[in-house]
């Protein structure tokens, strides 16, 4: 039977297992639009291309299948890239569907003209255009199988108008089985290297996780007493109350942790790249210089060996690496009274230090951290506001952990949209900055369509807090370019039809999030700061003072 490519590509797309899109509707994917029309698929329209994709982003998070956002050719799929970035950074699987020119326009610079393999080819796993209706489904299914084998990440298929809007009489694929790289029979190699450890540290990391892993890591470490630190923004792949638990390896660690991480002569990366964040930037770990001996597990062979060479490479999943590791009875020289260390090093490090104002970042996280479900998930971009979340928050379960190792600003509000329409039963909190959450605030109104009920509490400094820290550093005293002019965030709020209150004291914010959380629409809360607050360690006047 002849169907249109859109048809054709949305019944692909249900055969594949996609119930929910993203989108930014364009003219060039018209056909897809209609095809979607008769699927019980959900598509969620938002309002810029970036927002979108760092939904369907934070939506493969949570999920564990492939995201998938559609963008129209040209400013869309630009807009759309730094959602792409993030995909790549993070190793989420996502499948980008971008409009394209019709065929025969090719090479004229056209309107909205772009070459999608020049543009995104060093930015995701791959990109192709369709030129084909006949070949729709096989490019969809190559595309889901490449978004999530090996190393995890984003597919880009661009799609001409015309080839989309034409006939074919061709037969769907079916969903694809995605192979994936068995533990080995012998775990003899970590074991041993394991038992030859007198300072060893386990760093997990990486995607592919599941609740199951979780708890098989918390049980395996605290059987034999191994310290485990989070790599970058992976704070909830082992529970944090657990006592093998001993930090997160972040852009502003605890020095101890960092010094511990140095000392190891044996580092379990379970699923991490171990990349510059986690290795201070390639200093406290350097490539170029001696290095610990790794054990190294990923389900990529590209990345074991890329960076550092591992003593024990370990071509597998993470989650069913230590999944196997639980269940077995290996007997270790156990490090108990070394995880103890670190562990009071680690409390000793979430203690709140205060800042200056009325209303204080670490005692809004503490509240947070008092009251919240375990399952709650939270959101956050990027800013020095989400040190404070990731200092003093304890994170509980999997899959409640939303941010980007990439570090781009605005991910946190179309991340905490994406996990409450997901779940609209949980509690989603979004952290953002003033600056953070307004590159992405215009997604309010997606919010407001679709019934998204998250929380979004906004740091308001009245700066690009990073910026101007790193600024008083290197050229102190002379403020240019970091300070801004924000609105009234509450009132935003209201304007697309949500719930907004400013704090501008410490006790009116538990009643305000108590409100909040009780309310059938999203809610704002802005917490205005003190100028002078700026870390977790520093403030203004403490930079000032050198």
């Amino acid at each position: 039977m002849d169907r249109h490519g859109g048809r054709i590509l949305a019944d692909q797309l249900a055969i594949q297992g996609v119930t929910r899109v993203f989108s930014v509707p364009g003219e060039s994917f018209l056909a897809a639009l209609d095809g979607l029309h008769d699927h019980d698929i959900q598509n969620v329209v938002c309002r810029q291309e970036g927002g979108a994709a760092m939904m369907a982003e934070a939506s493969a998070k949570l999920s564990g299948t492939p995201g998938v956002v559609f963008v129209t050719r040209g400013p869309g799929a630009t807009n759309a890239s730094a959602g792409l970035h993030i995909a790549m950074q993070d190793s989420t699987p996502l499948v980008c569907f971008v409009g394209q020119i019709a065929r025969g326009h090719r090479d004229r610079e056209a309107f909205q003209e772009v070459d999608y393999r020049g543009l995104f080819g060093g930015l995701v796993k791959w990109v192709a255009e369709v030129d084909q209706t006949d070949r729709l489904p096989e490019y969809i299914a190559r595309a889901f199988s490449v978004a999530q084998s090996g190393r995890p990440g984003p597919v880009v298929l661009a799609l001409p108008e015309d080839m989309l809007s034409a006939q074919a009489d061709v037969s769907d694929r079916p969903a694809v089985t995605v192979p994936v790289p068995a533990v080995p029979a012998d775990l003899s190699g970590i074991i041993d290297t394991l038992r030859q450890a007198q300072r060893p540290l386990v760093v997990a990391g990486g995607g592919g996780w599941s609740q199951g892993a979780a708890d098989a890591l918390r049980t395996w470490a605290e059987r034999h007493g191994l310290p485990v630190a989070a790599a970058f923004r992976r704070q909830d792949h082992i529970d944090n109350r657990s006592p093998a638990y001993v930090g997160d390896l972040n852009v502003g660690p605890n020095p101890r942790l960092m010094q511990r991480l140095k000392d190891a002569d044996v580092i379990f990366a379970l699923g991490t790249r171990l990349g510059d964040i986690a290795t201070g930037g390639y200093e406290v770990l350097d490539p170029t210089r001696d290095a610990p001996r790794l054990i190294h597990v990923h389900p990529d062979a590209d990345e074991v060996n890329r960076v550092w060479t591992a003593a024990v490479p370990v071509v597998a999943r993470a989650a069913d690496v230590i999944t196997a590791l639980a269940a077995r009875n290996d007997t270790l020289p156990g490090w108990h009274g070394a995880q103890a260390e670190a562990r009071a090093d680690f409390e000793a490090w979430i203690t709140p230090k205060t800042t200056p104002g009325a209303v204080k970042m670490e005692q809004v996280i503490a509240h947070l951290d008092a009251v919240l479900p375990e399952d709650a998930v939270l959101t956050n971009g990027a800013g020095n506001y989400a040190a404070f979340l990731h200092r003093y928050y304890r994170w509980r379960r999997f899959g409640t952990q939303l941010a980007p190792t990439s570090g781009s600003m605005g991910y946190g509000f179309p991340a905490a949209i994406a996990a409450s329409i997901a779940s609209p039963e949980r509690d989603v909190i979004c952290l953002a900055g003033d600056g953070c959450f307004q590159m992405t605030c215009n997604e309010l109104s997606t919010a407001a369509q679709h019934g998204a009920r998250p929380i979004v509490i906004v740091a308001n400094n009245g700066r690009y807090g990073t910026i101007r820290m790193h600024q008083e550093k290197h050229y102190p005293g002379r403020v240019s370019g970091t300070d801004l002019a924000n609105p009234d965030f509450a009132a935003l709020a209201r304007a697309y039809g949500g719930q907004g209150v400013v704090v501008t004291e410490q006790a009116d914010f538990a009643p305000a999030l108590t409100a909040a959380r009780a309310a059938s629409v999203f809610s704002v809360i802005e917490v205005r700061l003190d100028p002078d607050m700026l870390t977790t360690n520093a403030s203004l006047s403490d930079l000032a003072r050198g």
